[in-house]
């Protein structure tokens, strides 16, 4: 909150409201969802909870005396000690026109929905960054579908429109080795090295891709290990070489004995190793999207139908990550089987059945 300039504009708006209520008590039946946890300063919320909480005088009364004042003093004071009636007072100048309550009412909703957005986007880093989750593609997942959720309850009071995508310059994705942890690089080449090996797990790992790998160096191996299956070829650590060849690898600087070394010593399970790798670009993209999503709410110049327009497009993006994540480790029973299909005769397909000729008794006579 700290970028938040010490006079907002909601704060006007705010004063504004609250001196439309002031000075005519019955438009507060004209404001729609608007409630004191909208308002962003909490003497603000306090009196609004008063006005709403309390009948409004009828209007022949308050123009005569002041008991909408001596009510909402005795009911908003002791939840906002430093209210006082010159406060009060202050507000009613603050309020151009007490007609148009229902748009400050507007302005206040949208400041809460650009800091409840904002909220769940910090959030969704702080679980993408957080190294001592025990489950942190489960926990990122659920923060995702909580800004998701948001945008959605936001989505009813704020219908997107033509023309209502943010022009926000978005940062910079992090670096790959943020919250990696020292394993990444080790377990990339674990995987490359067992894939070598072992060839055959390759088209059932199709959820994997070379740019989940931290090391670029190994996104272009597994890029190779992947044209060599979609076409057949065969696959060990010397056709990976000369494929690699052809990506350019070697010309850009690495030796054939590296690739051979990094190929040398598989161990374990690929499909372990490619989870470990999925879930690494998950998060990192949970982290981008939280960073691009926290970017939106920055600019003041986004109106919430960008805001939440802007920020379902993150998760969009997101989502493709998500998708294939599911795929790779649900259960083996949630797969379906694939059908098999009828062997092809030999032979051709049958010939339809014939009835044989009848054999005259005559001839068999």
């Amino acid at each position: 909150m700290d970028d938040i300039p010490a006079d907002p504009p909601v704060r006007f708006a705010e004063q504004a409201l609250l001196g439309a209520l002031l000075l005519e008590p019955l438009r507060i039946k004209t404001l729609g969802p608007l409630g004191p946890e909208h308002f962003s300063v909490a003497m603000h919320g306090a009196l609004f909870a008063a006005m709403s909480a309390l009948t409004p005088p009828a209007p022949d009364i308050h123009a005569r005396e002041p008991v909408w004042i001596t009510a909402l003093l005795d009911r908003a004071r002791p939840h906002a000690r430093g209210l006082t009636a010159s406060y009060l007072h202050t507000l009613t100048d603050a309020c151009p026109n007490p007609s148009h309550a229902p748009a400050y009412a507007q302005m206040i909703v949208a400041n809460r929905a650009r800091l409840t957005i904002r909220a769940a986007a910090e959030r969704l880093v702080q679980a993408a960054t957080d190294p001592v989750l025990p489950n942190p593609a489960a926990h990122v997942l659920d923060r995702t579908d909580a800004v998701a959720a948001v945008l959605d309850d936001l989505g009813g009071l704020f219908p997107s429109h033509p023309g209502s995508l943010p022009r926000t310059v978005l940062p910079p994705p992090p670096t790959r080795d943020t919250g990696t942890g020292p394993d990444a690089a080790g377990e990339e080449q674990l995987l490359l090295s067992t894939v070598a090996a072992h060839p055959a797990c390759l088209p059932e790992m199709r959820w994997l891709r070379p740019e989940d790998f931290t090391v670029p160096l190994h996104g272009v191996l597994y890029r190779c290990m992947a044209s060599l299956a979609y076409r057949g070829d065969p696959i060990d650590a010397v056709t990976v070489l000369w494929e690699a060849q052809h990506h350019g690898l070697i010309a850009s600087g690495t030796t054939a004995r590296e690739v051979l070394d990094l190929l040398a010593t598989p161990a374990g399970s690929p499909e372990h190793w490619g989870e470990q790798i999925l879930q690494r670009s998950l998060l990192h993209h949970a982290h981008t999207t939280g960073l691009h999503i926290h970017a939106y709410t920055n600019d003041p110049a986004n109106t919430p139908h960008q805001l939440i327009t802007g920020s379902r497009r993150a998760l969009a993006d997101l989502g493709a990550v998500r998708a294939r994540w599911q795929h790779a480790t649900r259960p083996p029973s949630a797969v379906p089987p694939r059908a098999k299909p009828a062997p092809a005769s030999r032979a051709g397909p049958p010939t339809p059945r014939t009835t044989p000729p009848a054999v005259s008794t005559r001839a068999s006579r």
